[in-house]
């Protein structure tokens, strides 16, 4: 059955709900591998394996969830992360 919305409205409304969000981390041409993957450890404390992942995958995709949240949790880490001089928003 179909009531006129779109599964992309669907999704958003069903995010907002539960409060989950993406701290999004996206590529330049000006920040190291080593300094991505250092301020990942020391923000988001992910370990070295996973921050190398990330970084990985910044660099080929133009970007990479980081990490999962709320929004009061993330907030925080988005501004170390662009304190560091690395591009990133809360989605």
């Amino acid at each position: 059955m179909d009531f006129g919305y779109k599964e992309e409205e669907l999704v958003d409304v069903l995010e907002d709900v539960d409060g989950v969000r993406d701290l999004m981390v996206f590529n330049d041409d000006v920040n190291t591998f080593d300094h991505v993957i250092e301020t990942l450890v020391r923000v988001c404390k992910h370990s070295t394996t996973q921050a190398e992942q990330c970084a990985y995958i910044i660099h080929y995709n133009g970007k990479c969830s980081v990490k999962k949240g709320s929004l009061a949790n993330l907030k925080p880490m988005k501004e170390a992360i662009c304190e560091a001089g690395i591009d990133a928003q809360v989605v």
